[in-house]
């Protein structure tokens, strides 16, 4: 039995069952166990061909995310599934829903019974999550935590990006919304803004703390109303969107009252009213990277740690616009 008729028989290129044969992660996961079982019917033997009982026990990766509502989300569950599954492993999906209590009883849980977890912008301690990394294989995305490993969207780069932007139409009184209290990426984010503005002689308002929702960016739009900025940045597109819809209802004009931007650039931001100015994002590919980097993990001793970042940019659309000429500087 030759692999050239394996593949006729299942209608693939041999190439392709060439490639799952010699290394299955470069085919996604239904084509190798489509292959495989080809193969064993036809009783192809090989080394490389895994038993079926090893087959049915491929092992599983768990996706750890504090929320299952912010539509950016979906782009890292896409970004991490695609590459679980390339891999040979079982994906699982897990809500924290930004509880720190339910994000500790799950990688307690998940520990035990997964072969790796992913940590999506995950809310406990560091020493809570470093307690983990002896028992699983973990790797983290969007939080630097001591002695694991990860991915860093660099947001705050992009932010100030975003800030520059505003300060070169001639805004100087800049409200920032900013994201669920003990938000590593809400941290850093701030301090790269309150930097970026110092630096600029700029007045930065910071504006409460803001789960992200469309609810509570309506919240926060009335309270960045009282602040008498020309311009504001939000913690992310969805608290940006959901204050879009409010200040349309209480007659700001944006970009000619108040200048908006979001961060992330999630689906629907280009088709908002106006269209949203925003920092563009990887969600997918970070989604594969760390998913990647947490796969290299299973089985070596190696425990280096290793932290790539990501580059953001800024994706300038309808909703900013020159500072109102009533209240320009002198």
């Amino acid at each position: 039995m030759t692999l050239t008729e394996i593949a006729a028989a299942c209608g693939l290129a041999p190439s392709t069952v060439s490639r799952a044969m010699s290394n299955p992660s470069r085919v996604n996961a239904a084509t190798y166990d489509r292959i495989v079982r080809k193969a064993q019917d036809m009783g192809y033997q090989s080394a490389m061909l895994p038993g079926r009982h090893e087959q049915l026990a491929r092992g599983t990766i768990a996706l750890v995310l504090p929320n299952l509502t912010n539509p950016y989300n979906l782009d890292v569950i896409r970004g991490s599934q695609a590459q679980t599954q390339a891999a040979g492993y079982l994906h699982l999906l897990v809500s924290s829903e930004e509880s720190v209590q339910v994000e500790s009883d799950w990688l307690a849980e998940l520990s035990r019974t997964v072969d790796a977890v992913v940590l999506a912008t995950p809310r406990a301690e560091d020493e809570v999550l470093s307690s983990f990394a002896d028992t699983v294989p973990i790797a983290v995305l969007n939080r630097r935590v001591e002695g694991l490993c990860g991915i860093v969207v660099d947001t705050p780069a992009g932010l100030s990006q975003a800030l520059d932007y505003l300060v070169s139409l001639g805004h100087r009184r800049i409200a920032y919304v900013r994201g669920p209290i003990g938000s590593w990426s809400d941290r850093v984010r701030f301090e790269a803004l309150t930097q970026r503005a110092d630096g600029h002689g700029v007045e930065l308002l910071p504006v409460g703390h803001f789960q992200p929702s469309l609810a509570a960016g309506a919240a926060a739009a009335d309270v960045v109303a009282m602040t008498a900025a020309t311009a504001v940045i939000f913690f992310n597109d969805t608290l940006a969107i959901g204050a879009l819809g409010r200040f349309r209802t209480t007659g700001v004009r944006v970009p000619e009252d108040l200048s908006v931007i979001g961060c992330d650039d999630m689906y629907g931001a280009s088709f908002t009213d106006p269209p949203l100015t925003t920092v563009t994002s990887p969600g997918e590919r970070a989604g594969r990277a760390v998913t990647d980097l947490v796969i290299g993990r299973i089985g070596s001793k190696d425990r280096t740690r290793r932290v790539d970042r990501l580059a953001t940019h800024l994706t300038v659309r309808s909703s900013t616009g020159p500072v109102p000429a009533d209240r320009a500087p002198l």
